[in-house]
């Protein structure tokens, strides 16, 4: 049973069109389709997939089409991120929420948007607090060629979505042990490896900070 549905989201997953924006209400592509295949979400919530989407979606799964429903967002022409890097601060808010890792920079420095791999989502928009990013319009795809182009990127926008998670992952693990380690070196202990004993110490550290600034509290009073 756990493998049919891993097949069922799998092949929802593959119809959706991978920008990652959030529009249908989850964080991603996988996590809607998910929802799909568990019946917690209708098939109309994907404005980018517009009619041609829902209709795929009713045809796999067996049900009847449903209108787009527009409470998501409405269907747009295909566009990119463009960032003006005169107006540009580097404050990297824009980076942080690109889901495919398509925009470069640093702290400080100014950024640029990797157009290819731009899935025009928007995310980055919002969050710019000196707005400095627009949507430009681009050409659609030649339409002799547009469903094998649109598989194309979808697969390349979905491999670097999973690529970001599993860096986001990383450093986050990172940082967890960079925690650990230096609460264990305040107290002099030996250092820790290993997942389970960093979890162990971690929660331990925590704990004796949250008790050490209770015991504050009741001496100042």
């Amino acid at each position: 049973m756990m493998a049919d549905k891993r097949k069922l989201i799998e092949q929802i997953d593959a119809i959706l069109p991978q920008t990652q924006c959030g529009q249908c209400g989850f964080p991603g592509c996988l996590p809607y389709a998910t929802a799909i295949a568990e019946g917690h979400a209708d098939i109309n919530q994907c404005p980018p997939g517009d009619v041609e989407g829902i209709q795929n979606l009713a045809d796999l799964l067996g049900v009847a089409f449903k209108p787009l429903n527009t409470a998501h967002g409405i269907p747009k022409a295909k566009s990119v991120a463009f960032i003006n890097e005169e107006q540009c601060i580097g404050c990297t808010f824009c980076i942080q929420v690109c889901p495919v890792d398509a925009i470069i920079g640093a702290a400080k420095q100014i950024h640029t948007v990797i157009t290819e791999e731009c899935t025009g989502c928007e995310r980055c928009v919002t969050p710019c607090p000196v707005d400095c990013i627009n949507m430009i319009p681009i050409a659609p795809y030649p339409e002799n060629q547009a469903r094998e182009m649109k598989l194309k990127a979808a697969d390349r926008a979905r491999t670097r979505h999973q690529f970001r998670l599993q860096r986001l992952d990383c450093e986050k693990q990172k940082q967890a042990e960079k925690f650990v380690q230096k609460s264990l070196a305040a107290k002099g202990s030996q250092p820790v490896t290993g997942n389970v004993h960093l979890k162990k110490a971690a929660v331990q550290a925590a704990l004796e900070r949250a008790l050490a600034i209770r015991a504050e509290t009741i001496d100042q009073k």
